[in-house]
């Protein structure tokens, strides 16, 4: 049975996954990245609770980090939307169905990274917050 923070990323996967960009997890960059663009949900850290003892809970803002990639001549249009896209599905539920008290993205720091004999890629680190409490820290 996984753990409440386990069923959190994977619902927070889920939903990148519902978007036209191929939405991975924990893996590693491929040779190509897809024309609507490539996400890889990181685990991120969990970070230092803050504690309240009746009843005991441990109140977690969670960094995770989706790595937003796209590549070919439109990318800057591409990248836009992916972003825009992304932060559209997390309005639409700030709770990943109830399973966070919030969940909110940080703006993304875009880069253009060039690849010697293909097009450049464009890529970001979007950091996102998820806030969420626990019974136990190790749960």
């Amino acid at each position: 049975m996984p753990t409440p923070r386990e069923t959190i990323l994977a619902a927070l996967h889920a939903l990148l996954s519902a978007l036209p960009a191929t939405a991975l997890r924990g893996d590693v960059l491929p040779e190509r990245v897809p024309v609507t663009g490539l996400l890889i949900l990181r685990d991120g850290e969990p970070g230092e609770p803050e504690v309240t003892l009746s009843p005991l809970r441990y109140h977690y803002q969670h960094q995770a980090e989706i790595e937003a990639v796209v590549q070919g001549a439109a990318r800057d249009a591409t990248f836009d939307t992916l972003c825009a896209s992304i932060g559209a599905a997390l309005s639409a539920d700030r709770t990943l169905g109830g399973l966070c008290d919030w969940v909110e993205a940080e703006a993304p720091r875009p880069v253009d990274l060039a690849v010697e004999g293909a097009a450049s890629l464009k890529a970001a680190v979007i950091t996102v917050v998820l806030h969420y409490s626990l019974a136990d820290p190790l749960g």
